[in-house]
């Protein structure tokens, strides 16, 4: 695993683009389960080990996660991010020539496994609101900056989707063109929040993975570098 923190009551690692959040039915290897073993082995932990999974990033994506070591980690965590406490930076690279800055509310509904926008009116959305700005663009893509205001299933894909600007890779949300043959330019590269017990801030950035080489790079790492 890329390791980025670990202590008594938190491990924050980065999460490849390719592996699960958390076990689904596919029963493929995901990062909470290698986690676990991770604590087992590196700790000599007998029986079952306890990790709590407080926040997850899609599949296809890649970024900073934290996970709890602890019950009470747990419920800390969970409830800075269902109180928007915790600040969670993406980059995603999109199509086409995206210029500008701004902030997008919609109203997202996931029905039958899929999202969709709908109408604020409709009982069972979900508000959903990011702000956006754009890094750079050479006119075939675009390096946009991301924070998250809420944090609904597959939002970013599905907003930046509504700008007219799809995310590079995805498919499902009217991308014309693949990535890296099946994952999304899409990189959670920084995430700050106050430690559980500590009480103190705590921000992690992790860079995008090698496949990204190649796009808007120095733009990438002067983003990063000024947020630590």
């Amino acid at each position: 695993m890329d390791i980025l923190h670990t202590d008594n009551h938190l491990l924050v690692v980065v999460k490849p683009a390719g592996v699960l959040s958390q076990a689904d039915r596919t029963g493929d290897d995901d990062l909470l389960s290698q986690g676990k073993r991770h604590i087992k082995e590196a700790f000599d932990k007998p029986g079952n080990v306890f990790l709590g999974l407080v926040h997850r990033l899609d599949r296809p994506a890649s970024g900073v996660m934290v996970f709890a070591r602890t019950s009470k980690a747990a419920e800390r965590l969970s409830k800075a991010f269902r109180e928007r406490t915790v600040t969670k930076r993406y980059i995603a690279i999109v199509e086409g020539e995206l210029t500008g800055s701004g902030e997008r509310e919609d109203w997202l509904l996931k029905e039958d496994g899929k999202v969709r926008r709908v109408k604020a009116s409709h009982p069972k959305a979900k508000r959903a609101v990011f702000r956006w700005e754009s890094i750079r663009t050479d006119t075939k893509h675009s390096l946009v900056d991301v924070e998250l205001m809420t944090g609904r299933k597959h939002q970013i894909r599905i907003q930046l989707a509504a700008l007219g600007h799809p995310i590079l890779g995805d498919l499902r949300y009217g991308a014309r063109n693949e990535f890296d043959g099946k994952n999304l330019a899409l990189h959670a590269y920084s995430l700050g929040f106050e430690h559980p017990v500590r009480k103190e801030l705590m921000r992690f950035v992790a860079p995008p993975p090698a496949s990204w080489t190649g796009y808007f790079e120095q733009d990438i790492k002067l983003l990063a570098d000024d947020v630590r």
